[in-house]
């Protein structure tokens, strides 16, 4: 089933560049996310890949260009023309962001509920039963026994923290999800699980999804469009499978093979 909507873009960005004095960060960045969309940025360390999510999730300004966000009301928004606060309440509301090292996206000195609770609270619940009786929820959709609710995410493992992090970020069923390299620094084992459920949770709740990887097999499996960048800029886009298959420009013919010969 199609979930795009053709004429009803979540995210507009256009001609996005982030310069560092006379170095470029990206630049020259221009696409559109669908609704239910997952879209991946790969390239090797140093491409830009970061600083263009960054950008986009507006924890780091655009040096020009405009990134445009329908709300909920239907409106285009241009992210750098709302106020700091508008923009910090979106991301904890309507935005997630998974950070490849979980510990940046949790608090490690409360426990595995407050963390999801916190998240709850942020959009006005207040009924502490009905918190914990969420959170309690989402943790048994993470995979985190109910029994650890009252457990500090420091007595967790790498892939209990991430998922901990993920439960934190989707419990207020935000529409949009910013990802960091998410199975970063995780035993195979552990990527694989994590993959499966991300993939599940995001068919489930119909997010739409801006994920950086240097992982093409994450890429893969979790994405339907890709972005592949180097020195800064977008040498080749499109749908995931065409481009990993038949990558056209000589450096994502070489990132594939890289992968095949492993």
């Amino acid at each position: 089933m199609n979930v795009f909507k053709a004429d009803d873009p979540l995210l507009q960005v256009h001609n996005v560049p982030r310069y560092y004095g006379d170095r470029i960060g990206c630049t020259d960045v221009s696409f559109d996310l669908w609704p239910g969309e997952v879209l991946a940025i790969v390239g090797e360390s140093g491409s830009g890949k970061t600083t263009l999510l960054n950008c986009l999730s507006t924890r780091l300004a655009p040096t020009a260009g405009a990134i445009e966000y329908r709300m909920r009301d239907g409106s285009m928004r241009n992210l750098y023309q709302l106020s700091e606060a508008a923009r910090r309440l979106l991301m904890r509301t309507d935005w997630g962001f998974v950070h490849q090292n979980a510990a940046d996206g949790l608090r490690m000195n409360v426990s595995a509920g407050a963390n999801v609770g916190e998240r709850l609270m942020a959009v006005g619940d207040r009924h502490y039963g009905k918190i914990r009786e969420t959170a309690d929820d989402w943790l048994g959709r993470v995979e985190i026994a109910s029994d650890r609710i009252d457990d500090d995410p420091r007595s967790f493992s790498g892939g209990m923290r991430q998922r901990l992090q993920i439960a934190r970020n989707l419990v207020t069923h935000p529409r949009l999800v910013f990802m960091d390299e998410p199975t970063g620094g995780l035993d195979v084992s552990v990527q694989a699980r994590l993959l499966d459920l991300l993939r599940r949770l995001v068919a489930d709740l119909g997010l739409s999804v801006v994920i950086v990887t240097h992982d093409l097999a994450v890429a893969r499996l979790l994405s339907h469009r890709i972005m592949v960048m180097r020195h800064g800029r977008v040498i080749e886009a499109g749908l995931t499978d065409q481009v990993l298959d038949d990558p056209r420009e000589p450096y994502s013919q070489l990132l594939v093979s890289s992968i095949l010969q492993v």
